[in-house]
């Protein structure tokens, strides 16, 4: 199943009191895909999986699973630590149901690049589906170089990135340059899934697309499309919209405007996260 087009990494909705509200997701689950998605991503950033317990992490794959299978979509599933013994263990035990697995370069330790390519040569040999490499050195403290990047995309098992570095800096020009015919790139920077396309990737990841899934969609429908002034419009659109969601930290501001639009039954975030403050969610609700 070719992994192009928009991937909606999803909210964990929580009940008032706390718990998995699995009817939620499943219902969020089939509103992105009616809206455009080409498939969903469960267990990323977005879905506070760190706070997650292993049953909550087994039960949101569960229901995602089962209503990409319904809907004959594909499913990427998050994965990986630090530890290149822990993510073996995570991506050889990942559901089979996936598409993919979605492993992010390891954080916090800071290995070499070469240590990261270890890593991933480790991980993909051992791995029972595709893996895409989630680059995100923001988050990770580890920049990878263009040629790093280059000869992750040559190992078997790797069919592509999400790619967020926070802009569009020298490396991504260089590495969308060289980018091999096999490897997806999907934009991960919701504010920079545009200039991607420019730049040749298949699509995006977007964080935002919780709220704005049809903005999402027909931009990169127009764009496939040839329909740049469209595309250029609905990027233009959606800017003050990424801005407002950004304004705390992912996914507060998300989870708040859902909430608000009655598409989930509360707010609420796991620590160490706090819930958006309320001026936040105005100014993201004027921006929808």
């Amino acid at each position: 199943m070719p992994l192009s087009g928009l991937f909606v990494p999803l909210v964990t909705p929580f009940t008032p009191g706390g718990d998995l509200a699995a009817d939620a997701l499943e219902r969020l689950a089939h509103d992105v895909l009616d809206d455009g998605a080409a498939g969903i991503v469960a267990l990323g950033t977005t879905a506070e999986t760190a706070a997650l317990t292993v049953d909550e992490r087994s039960r949101v794959i569960d229901v995602c699973a089962d209503v990409c299978a319904q809907r004959d979509r594909p499913l990427i599933v998050g994965a990986g630590t630090s530890s290149t013994a822990e993510s073996q263990t995570m991506v050889t035990s990942i559901d089979r149901r996936a598409t993919a697995a979605l492993v992010v370069v390891p954080y916090y330790v800071r290995p070499t690049e070469q240590g990261v390519v270890e890593h991933f040569r480790q991980l993909a040999g051992a791995s029972p589906v595709p893996l895409l490499v989630y680059n995100v050195p923001y988050r990770t403290g580890r920049p990878l170089a263009a040629g790093t990047l280059a000869e992750l995309a040559r190992m078997p098992n790797i069919i592509g990135f999400k790619h967020a570095v926070g802009g569009i800096d020298d490396t991504t020009i260089e590495f969308m340059s060289r980018a091999l015919p096999h490897t997806t790139v999907l934009a991960g920077d919701d504010l920079f899934v545009a200039p991607m396309l420019v730049l040749g990737a298949a699509g995006a990841i977007s964080a935002s697309a919780n709220v704005a899934t049809r903005a999402y969609a027909d931009l990169l429908t127009a764009w496939r499309d040839g329909a740049v002034s469209v595309a250029r419009g609905l990027h233009d659109r959606l800017a003050p919209l990424v801005a407002a969601l950004s304004a705390g930290p992912n996914p507060v501001v998300l989870k708040a405007v859902l909430h608000a639009q009655r598409r989930i039954p509360s707010p609420r975030v796991r620590l160490p996260l706090l819930p958006a403050d309320p001026a936040m969610t105005a100014a993201a609700l004027d921006a929808c």
